[in-house]
């Protein structure tokens, strides 16, 4: 790559490495920015519409191909996940290629091809560069839609949208846009499982058909091919790419701020730590003069370790792990502004007025003049290191096309960065930060958040995990007289079969089966007095064993016994023995939390504390059923949370067991079905060593 400017000239120009003799008491004048003048990649137009970008270097025997349909913003209404499922689909074998052929070809050439729905990827070594060029634009102009595969991708879609109702994070960032931008615009739309449904294999096509067109296209090439070669090649193989019809979309206006900054809170039962967004639309785009000051502005505000909201909420007040700000330009009026973190429930209204608070510091003080050179230093910084990329030429002479930028916007980065004041810094801040026309979006847990979020004077209003407004809920169900967390426990082994049956029992074992990413799961429980052997078996292999006794706690893996800590042992021990309900009575630590809502049903909350791992049981208050598990994990400040779902109880030998558990790993739903129950059989002593 042709940049005329050194990494290490650019870090020299950035410190102050005197050696002769000079007062430091006196900051020393900033040398002049350094010009960068930057390669200009070589272009050429195929009759179709296509842009080419092509980027040399011959340092490494590769080649990249980069491509790009600038639509604008697409909305999918009632059938809004279209673009996902043609994503999934495209690259998924052609027409005359069957996928399985198409991808083992790929594999064979060590070569990687993907596909977005308004963008696709291939790279290779430069001796292949000819075939995967070819591969690349056949699954462009002639995808391969099969019914099969679009059942495959739609049940994918639906299993990773289950998974996410869960997710504090997914709900927050899916109200969040919703509320930000109207969930009837491109912006804000959100898929469901119910659009998924709606949608069929024709859909897809129209979509493809639409929008997956070359009419507004840029191919990006970087690597080591000469323009004649790369020329020849994509006016071969994507010159036969027919052009589409005008695609009609109106752009989107910017959504209007809130009249006044209020609260909108999303409760999520399950959540241990509440996450918090404070956020305004803004009209920003890159070829605006005020570009440069708000984004150091951002930076200076949360962009890293040093922000403010960072050392506030962290260094300060230790509320979170970590405290930072964005600040989003668009072309298509999808500007948007957020100052956000993830607190602990007992301190999220505090958390709150603190993002607010440095917010409206940096609107109304000017910023250090050593925080501002800071902030400059780390920007350059990281723009000189991404012009050792031979790609960051291609990609700032893309922006400079679609961003409508000057020739020079790059060539003068530096310069325009270095020229920034305080008073810049101020100004864009109060232009861009919001601050009394803000959402404060929260997703946590109201019956421990709501109350001191109200007492902070900002309005509150509610809404469900689907951004739609509803009333506040109400946490405070009274409990009926008499009972307590013992009479609950005692009424679920009632509910079972009582104390009688249970007293027979002196082992137990039971089985769960279920299925994750193509392989068989079975989950393996051996019961004995004061003791448990937790199995797990991948395909019929045992991939992991924990074993609770009284003496000890450890995991079996590959041979070796790992011992648990032992803080965490003394917890584990809780869920040990034949029944847990009979530990926990016996213990007498329970405490009866509260009535609350599990999917529809009211059920009393059972908490069993720990100094690691602590549990919450729910049980159905009409049958006494536990309907409901969650172990909460607290370690080095984080929190892990599993919740299962208990179902359909079925008898064996007079005792009731759920028949169905559901429950979540790393994302993925997990749906278990009891597969067997054995009473004072098959276990041994040798089932705990």
């Amino acid at each position: 790559m042709k940049t005329k400017i050194s990494v290490l000239l650019a870090l020299f120009l950035m410190s102050v490495g005197v050696h002769a003799q000079i007062d430091r008491s006196k900051q020393p004048e900033p040398g002049p920015a350094p010009k960068i003048s930057l390669e200009t990649p070589q272009e050429f137009q195929l009759k179709n519409g296509i842009k080419v970008l092509v980027v040399e270097n011959h340092k490494l025997p590769k080649v990249t191909y980069s491509l790009t349909l600038d639509n604008k913003p697409i909305t999918e209404g009632d059938k809004a996940g279209v673009s996902s499922l043609l994503s999934d689909m495209l690259g998924n074998g052609t027409t005359s290629i069957p996928k399985d052929e198409f991808n083992d070809e790929i594999d064979f050439l060590g070569a990687r091809l993907g596909f977005g729905s308004q963008s696709a990827y291939a790279s290779s070594l430069t001796k292949y560069t000819g075939r995967i060029l070819e591969l690349m634009a056949d699954a462009a102009i002639n995808p391969l839609f099969t019914e099969e595969e679009f059942q495959k991708s739609k049940d994918q879609l639906i299993e990773g949208l289950k998974s996410q109702e869960k997710s504090v994070d997914a709900i927050a960032s899916r109200v969040g846009s919703a509320l930000s931008f109207g969930k009837h615009t491109a912006y804000g739309e959100f898929v469901t499982e119910e659009t998924v449904n709606n949608i069929t294999l024709q859909d897809v096509k129209d979509f493809y058909n639409t929008y997956f067109i070359p009419n507004n296209a840029y191919l990006i090439v970087v690597g080591d091919i000469d323009f004649k070669t790369a020329k020849k090649a994509i006016t071969k193989d994507f010159g036969k790419w027919k052009k589409g019809a005008e695609i009609k979309t109106t752009l989107p206006e910017v959504t209007p701020n809130v009249a006044t900054t209020q609260i909108d809170f999303v409760d999520m039962s399950n959540a241990v730590q509440s996450n918090i967004v404070v956020t305004n639309n803004v009209d920003l785009k890159m070829n605006h003069p005020d570009y440069f000051s708000a984004q150091i502005a951002n930076y200076i505000l949360g962009g890293g370790g040093e922000g403010y909201l960072f050392k506030n909420l962290r260094e300060e007040h230790a509320y979170t792990y970590g405290a930072y700000s964005s600040l989003r330009d668009s072309r298509y009026n999808g500007g948007r502004f957020t100052a956000s973190s993830q607190v602990r429930n007992a301190v999220t209204d505090s958390a709150a007025v603190q993002i607010l608070n440095e917010i409206n510091r940096i609107k109304t003080e000017p910023v250090d003049p050593k925080d501002l050179e800071s902030a400059k230093a780390k920007y350059i910084g990281s723009f000189v290191m991404a012009l050792e990329k031979p790609e960051t030429v291609a990609e700032y002479a893309l922006n400079i096309k679609l961003n409508n930028l000057p020739s020079d916007f790059y060539e003068t980065y530096l310069e325009k960065i270095n020229a920034l004041t305080p008073a810049d810094i101020q100004k864009a801040a109060n232009k861009y930060f919001q601050s009394k026309n803000s959402r404060i979006i929260i997703t946590g847990k109201g019956s421990d958040v709501l109350t001191n979020l109200e007492k902070t004077g900002i309005p509150v209003k509610y809404y469900d995990t689907y951004a739609k407004p509803i009333d506040k809920p109400v946490y405070e169900v009274a409990i009926p007289e008499g009972v307590t967390a013992e009479s609950v426990l005692q009424n679920y082994i009632t509910a079972i079969g009582g104390k009688e049956m249970l007293d027979k029992v002196n082992t137990l074992v039971i089985k769960y089966e279920a299925e994750a990413n193509g392989s068989k799961i079975i989950s393996e429980e051996k019961r004995a007095i004061g003791k448990l052997a937790q199995n797990l078996f991948v395909n019929d292999n045992l991939a992991v064993a924990m074993i609770v006794t009284p003496e000890d706690v450890f995991v079996k893996q590959g041979g070796a016994k790992n011992p648990i800590p032992a803080e965490m042992a003394k917890d584990m021990r809780v869920s040990s023995g034949l029944f847990m309900e009979q530990t926990i009575l016996a213990l007498g630590t329970a405490k009866l939390a509260g009535i609350e809502d599990v999917k529809g049903q009211k059920a009393y909350k059972i908490e069993v504390p720990g100094t690691t791992v602590s549990y919450n049981l729910f049980y159905d208050v009409e049958t006494s059923l536990k309907v409901k598990e969650t172990q909460v994990i607290n370690m080095g400040g984080q929190s892990q949370v599993q919740d299962s779902f208990l179902k359909d109880y079925k008898a064996f030998e007079g005792i009731l067991f759920p028949s169905i558990k559901e429950s979540s790993q790393m994302g993925q739903p997990i749906h278990a079905n009891l597969q067997e129950v054995l009473i004072n059989s098959g276990v041994t002593d040798a089932d705990f060593q």
